[in-house]
Formats: structure tokens, sequence, C-alpha cells
């Protein structure tokens, strides 16, 4: 498959996409106060830490389905992985187990009751789109195959961690 593209969110492309979608204008004129701050950090990548209940289903969807590559692991007591990370091209995924993050802080047991994450994976082309949905055959289907009124095919699949999983390709 061509270079996945972690993209920041379906719902981003379908206001982008929308008839009478506001258009980016240049920011206002700073201020001579706004221009003595700092600029802004350069932003090199982004990473998700999806948080699961078991680390090794999740990081074999990936690696098994669709040819990603462990990067990193983190064995917790009695070698189970509380930590795992996969990489291909320009996408990486961790996972980290609740139990370990509640380990190290308690008070987050309570942050992670009710969050979810989606990704949205865009490939090079229909073709491509083609052979990430035979490699995900199997993994539960939230939304099938299906055209978009802006110009893209998807589908989404739930991972072993709960997370679902959109793919798309522009038309």
């Amino acid at each position: 498959m061509k270079t996945l593209r972690l993209t920041l969110s379906i719902l981003a492309a379908a206001v982008l996409a929308s008839p009478g979608a506001a258009v980016a204008q240049s920011p206002a004129p700073r201020s001579p106060a706004m221009s003595q701050q700092p600029a802004p950090a350069t932003m090199q990548s982004l990473a998700p830490v999806l948080i699961v209940d078991a680390v090794e289903p999740c990081i074999a969807f990936w690696v098994d389905r669709l040819g990603f590559t462990k990067e990193n692991e983190v064995p917790g007591p009695g070698g189970r992985l509380v930590f795992a990370s996969v990489r291909k091209d320009g996408v990486e995924i961790m996972y980290q187990t609740r139990e370990s993050v509640v380990a190290e802080n308690a008070a987050m047991a309570a942050e992670l009751n009710g969050h979810s994450i989606g990704l949205f994976i865009t490939v090079g082309s229909v073709a491509e789109l083609d052979a990430a949905e035979r490699a995900v055959q199997g993994a539960p289907v939230v939304k099938p195959r299906h055209h978009t009124f802006y110009g893209t095919t998807e589908f989404y699949v739930r991972e072993p961690g709960g997370n679902v999983v959109g793919f798309s390709a522009h038309d």
C-alpha cells in the first residue's frame, strides 16, 4: 500500500467540503503585545495513545492485518504488555492499558470512563482501500463501505481495543 496518512477527523473533511462552509481567511494583524509573544511550537507528528484493556490483540490487528511494525513494547507485571506502539509510513499508533494508566495516577480512573476515539486513515487510491478492506475482513463493521457527498469512499471497523478505525480514499 502507498503511504497511509492519519487525518485529523472525518468531521473536518465533511465540514470543509459542505456547501456554505467557512473559508479560512488570513489572520487579523497582530497587536504589538501579541507580536512580542514567542512563536508557537512547531508540530512534527501526532501519535494517538489509545487506552485499552489489553494491548496484545490491538497490536496484532495492525501488524498482522495491515503490515505495521511493532516499534516499542513495555511489559508489565506477569509479562503482559502495558504499552506498545506500531508504525507504518507516517502513521504511529500507541496503546496503553487502563490498568497501567490508573496505577500511575488513580485520579485518571474516572477520566477513562466513557471516552472514545476514532482513527481516520486516508489511503492513496480506491484500489488501496480495497486492499485495506480485505486486510481487516472479519473485524466488526461499524459502517459499511459507502460513498460520501464530499467525494470519498469509506468504511469503518472496530479494532480489538474497541476503537473505531475508518479508511478513506478519494474517488
